[in-house]
């Protein structure tokens, strides 16, 4: 197929190709990339762009890495696609026993899905179906917190904020479900009780019908990128335990050493029952997700009414993915990837400080290979976008939030490229 001039290309964009959280037709900017190298996205029209965001947070090691590209070629010679009904293969058995080891020791059954958002579907269809295979069937219902953000199908978006969310058009058709209030003690922030009270409240009074709770630890992502003690998580764990409650971590943004540990959950010291991972997983080379659980969970499907687990995707265990996966998870553990965050960390600290004097700077927080610079009003993408690209670096702000996530190779001159250009566009702002 012959590549189409770039006119051709961008009006036909504009016609007929519906982007995310975007209308029809297209009017905002969207810039088409031609190549993808290291750090670098390259435009149709020539310009390289240091990649902040890591394809939302996907690709940890950049872009083309010779050793994802082999490991997908080297599968493509065997098979692309096989179903996993009834059948197995190298490549799944493989990621799934390595999820196992690389994840909290209770953790031992691996679920494979397409997408973050398939996989808090499948965890939340578990904890359902386990209470029901354990004869509680009214324990239907999930907690969670505002300002929390799980994906946007169905069931997931019962379980984002409601109100700060990007789902509130849908609150009539989706199942209501508890929300404690978000937790406001910071990552080093001094503990105190009352930060979990509205948690421990709603259980007290609920947790007949509540299944599980469910929430992002230490990090909220899509819902407000905020940073919050690691206390909480550990406090939440005790009163699922107290009140007889699955607890679901959602580690898909903060999963395989985002935060400066392998999974977020680390900073509390505590383990899930059930957990999702994604988006890092391939290292942005293909969707796919996972939902992890415990021996425990798992043992009670085969006693249970249906003898089974209700939920098989088409494209489960992909094995091009899988290998892909595989490889990822095995690049991530042949060099140093903690010193690497902790690295990053520290310039993102020093690069982003000069933004809180600025007029427009409402906040600015960094954890792990994660910088957030928070305003007051919300941005313009039609025009910060552009000026971003302007000065060689691709960012993509939400709302009062402009922040980065940029892949663990990324060099200093280029991370400095990303918080001088966050300083330049934020100091323009009103």
């Amino acid at each position: 197929m012959d590549p189409l001039p770039i006119d051709e290309l961008m009006a036909l964009d504009r016609r007929h190709v519906w982007h995310p959280y975007a209308a029809m037709p297209g009017t905002g900017p969207v810039f088409s990339v031609k190549s993808a190298q290291g750090v670098y996205l390259e435009l149709e029209t020539g310009e390289p762009l240091v990649d902040g965001m890591s394809s939302w947070w996907t690709c940890i090691h950049g872009y083309n890495h010779p050793r994802l590209n082999r490991a997908a070629q080297e599968q493509m010679g065997h098979m692309s696609h096989v179903m996993f009904g009834g059948l197995t293969h190298q490549p799944a058995v493989q990621l799934a026993y390595k999820l196992v080891q690389m994840t909290p020791e209770p953790l031992q059954h691996v679920f494979f899905c397409d997408s973050g958002s398939v996989s808090v579907e499948v965890a939340m269809k578990l904890a359902i179906q386990y209470w029901h295979n354990r004869g509680e069937p009214q324990k239907q219902h999930f907690l969670t917190l505002r300002n929390g953000y799980h994906g946007d199908t169905f069931a997931a978006m019962s379980v984002c904020d409601p109100v700060n969310g990007m789902h509130h058009l849908f609150r009539r058709s989706l199942v209501e479900q508890y929300f404690a209030d978000a937790p406001q003690i910071p990552f080093e922030g001094v503990w105190e009780e009352s930060d979990i009270a509205s948690f421990e409240a709603i259980l007290e009074r609920y947790h007949g019908e509540i299944a599980a709770a469910i929430f992002e630890p230490v990090v909220q992502g899509a819902g407000g990128m905020r940073f919050y003690s690691p206390q909480y998580v550990r406090r939440a764990r005790e009163l699922c335990d107290r009140y007889n409650v699955l607890l679901i971590l959602d580690e898909i943004a903060t999963g395989f050493g985002r935060t400066g540990k392998l999974f977020a959950c680390e900073y509390a010291g505590v383990a899930p029952d059930i957990t999702c991972v994604g988006k890092a997983l391939t290292g942005g080379f293909m969707s796919l997700a996972a939902t992890l659980t415990t021996s425990h969970i798992s043992e009670t499907f085969a006693q249970g009414e249906a003898g089974v687990f209700m939920h098989g995707p088409t494209f489960m265990g992909n094995p091009l993915a899988c290998a892909v996966a595989l490889e990822n998870l095995n690049l991530l553990e042949s060099y140093d990837w903690a010193a690497r965050v902790a690295a990053i960390e520290a310039q993102l600290k020093q690069g982003l400080a000069p933004c809180r004097n600025l007029p427009a700077v409402k906040d600015v927080r960094v954890l792990g290979a994660i910088g957030v610079v928070e305003l007051h009003d919300p941005v313009d993408m039609a025009v910060v976008q552009p000026q971003f690209v302007s000065q060689g670096v691709w960012l993509r702000p939400f709302g009062r939030l402009i922040y980065t996530m940029p892949p663990y190779i990324i060099e200093p001159a280029q991370l400095r490229q990303i918080t001088e250009s966050i300083y330049s566009v934020v100091a323009e702002l009103d």
